[in-house]
C-alpha cells in the first residue's frame, strides 16, 4: 500500500512538475487541472473496466464547470495534453471514454492527437 501512495505522489509531483504554469488569462490554472485530475491516473493505466473512482469524476465535473469561455477549454485541453504525455502508461481509448463514464459531456475528445486550438 505505501507503495501506492508512493506512485500515486510521484505522479502528482510529475503533473505538477510538466504542468505548474499558470494559464494565461485563464480562470484556471495547469496546477488546479492537475490537481483534480490526479485521483483519474491510476485507472487512466488501466483497461477502463469498472465505473470510473467518483473523486475523478468530481475532478472532470468541477473542470468542466470551470472552462466556460472558449480560451479557457483550450488551454485546460493544452494541459491535459501535457501533463499525460508526461506520466507513460497512460490507456488513451480509457481516457477518451472517461468522460462518459462519468457523465460529463467534454466539448473534445482526450487524446494526444487533439488539436486543441480547434477547441470551441
Amino acid at each position: 500500500m505505501a507503495s501506492s501512495m508512493s506512485l500515486k505522489l510521484t505522479c502528482v509531483v510529475v503533473f505538477c512538475m510538466v504542468v505548474g504554469a499558470p494559464l494565461a488569462q485563464g480562470a484556471i490554472s495547469c496546477g488546479q487541472i492537475t490537481s483534480a485530475l490526479a485521483p483519474c491516473i491510476a485507472y487512466l493505466k488501466g483497461n477502463g473496466a469498472g465505473s470510473a473512482p467518483p473523486a475523478c469524476c468530481n475532478g472532470i465535473r468541477s473542470l468542466n464547470s470551470a472552462a466556460k469561455t472558449t480560451p479557457d477549454r483550450q488551454a485546460a485541453c493544452s494541459c491535459i495534453k501535457s501533463a499525460a504525455t508526461g506520466i507513460s502508461g497512460i490507456n488513451y481509448s480509457t481516457a477518451a471514454g472517461l468522460p462518459g463514464k462519468c457523465g460529463i459531456n467534454i466539448p473534445y475528445k482526450i487524446s494526444p492527437s487533439t488539436d486543441c486550438k480547434s477547441i470551441k
